[in-house]
């Protein structure tokens, strides 16, 4: 059975979050690192632009919620903005899964659709057309590698980038954002969604890390051996930045 390595649930900011999950999938395209799994929330609020995105609103370089300034961070990987706030955010990263781009995609996602099972909460994929690019707003629409409650919720939005064999696969999942920030960033109402959860905050985010995580050992038949970051790999990714 494969050892992947599961890296402690990490709270940091968007900048920091974006170097990791880099760094990662570079030293699994050389070698140097196993395949991963790690859950990650976000400092302080903040909007992931994809790599390639050029379009959004002007109003977005000075936006802030409860006097702290919401940061603007570019993704390694592609798709549209996402505001991060209440949020948890998955990554892998592997390599060898073959197949067309939509086909990894969801070989990936098994896990996700598994433990939200597991929790009581079924998801199917969406099913937006090629229109959807012209929406700055991730959570907008929901295409085939988006996750969906049977409401018509967009529960994960995911996004992912290859580099030779090696992959990067992450995604939002949303579990209690604020509505009157979403509305304030993307202009229109968020879609309500009813959690069969008493818990909120950490105890919430601790319950779908613990559901996915087993999911997770199961989808992929790996064994997943828990590894903070050491000292030498802090360096290692602070030194990415400079």
């Amino acid at each position: 059975m494969e050892n992947w390595r599961l890296i402690p649930l990490l709270r940091a900011s968007g900048t920091m979050q974006m170097a990791i999950d880099q760094w990662l999938l570079e030293q699994h395209r050389l070698g140097k690192h196993p395949p991963t799994l790690r859950f990650y929330t976000w400092a302080s609020p903040t909007i992931s632009l994809g790599y390639h995105q050029r379009r959004w609103p002007a109003s977005w370089q000075q936006l802030s919620w409860r006097d702290m300034p919401i940061e603007l961070v570019r993704r390694p990987t592609g798709g549209r903005a996402v505001l991060h706030q209440g949020d948890l955010t998955y990554m892998v990263v592997t390599s060898e899964l073959m197949g067309k781009r939509l086909d990894v995609y969801q070989k990936i996602c098994e896990f996700l659709i598994e433990g939200w099972r597991s929790l009581g909460i079924n998801l199917h994929y969406g099913t937006a057309g090629r229109g959807y690019i012209h929406n700055p707003n991730c959570f907008s629409t929901a295409t085939g590698a988006d996750l969906v409650t049977a409401e018509g919720y967009k529960l994960i939005g995911s996004a992912q980038l290859r580099r030779g064999k090696a992959i990067l696969q992450h995604g939002s999942i949303r579990l209690e954002a604020d509505a009157q920030l979403f509305t304030q960033v993307f202009g229109e109402a968020a879609v309500p969604i009813n959690l069969p959860f008493t818990q909120q905050g950490n105890s919430l985010i601790q319950t779908v890390v613990d559901a996915l995580t087993k999911a997770a050992t199961d989808c992929f038949g790996v064994e997943l051996e828990e590894q903070p970051f050491s000292n030498e790999e802090w360096q290692s990714i602070l030194a990415q930045q400079i």
